[in-house]
């Protein structure tokens, strides 16, 4: 990964698999846009016990989310897993923490989308999906979903919705995604990196 070269900050949550499943394609679609890249991380575990702590470094996966991260990002795509029709404590957690961000104006007219994954079809993926954006739109980014146009959207029977990539992770299917479930993924993760090559081009 290349110092100046910018990047999508792919930022998520997983407990089982599944979501950062969905981030790994999120981010070969990114990849597969010339002249940008994707930064996968994410963030630690909440417990209710005081004395409980992550370590600084995670033993395995993606690296935990620094606030400058989340500042230089070109781009960003938030996941997370349903918890109750909601994202999950973690990731809000993290978000609730990035004010200086917002007083700063430094994500303002950055492209960002979201995704979820459910144990259930009907288990609140859309809700979480609209929840997940109302922190972004507070920061003032530059909300982006997915077009019609991709066809998965149209015959999907797992997970896939306009307001971002989603994914039914069942008794049998796991965090195994499907056909139409891998080509939303890759799809919203090009479609973010080419709006942020837009808009860093548009004149200030």
């Amino acid at each position: 990964m290349s110092a100046t070269t910018p990047y999508i900050l792919i930022l998520y949550y997983s407990r089982t698999g599944s979501t950062l499943a969905m981030a790994q394609q999120i981010a070969r679609g990114v990849e597969q846009v010339t002249g940008i890249e994707a930064r996968l991380r994410t963030v630690p575990a909440v417990s209710p016990v005081t004395e409980a702590s992550e370590p600084a470094i995670p033993p395995s996966g993606a690296l935990y989310c620094s606030e400058d991260d989340l500042k230089q990002c070109a781009g960003l795509i938030l996941g997370s897993p349903t918890r109750f029709g909601n994202m999950a404590a973690p990731l809000k957690y993290f978000l609730d923490n990035t004010s200086s961000l917002w007083l700063n104006g430094d994500l303002i007219d950055k492209p960002a989308a979201v995704f979820t994954s459910t144990s259930t079809l009907h288990g609140g993926q859309e809700s979480t999906l609209l929840s997940m954006m109302i922190p972004l739109l507070h920061q003032g980014m530059v909300l982006a979903g997915i077009p019609y146009s991709e066809a998965g959207l149209h015959h999907t029977r797992t997970g896939g919705t306009p307001y971002g990539a989603s994914h039914l992770a069942s008794q049998t299917q796991g965090s195994r995604l499907s056909d139409d479930e891998t080509g939303l993924c890759q799809a919203l993760g090009k479609r973010i990196a080419r709006l942020a090559l837009a808009l860093s081009r548009q004149p200030g």
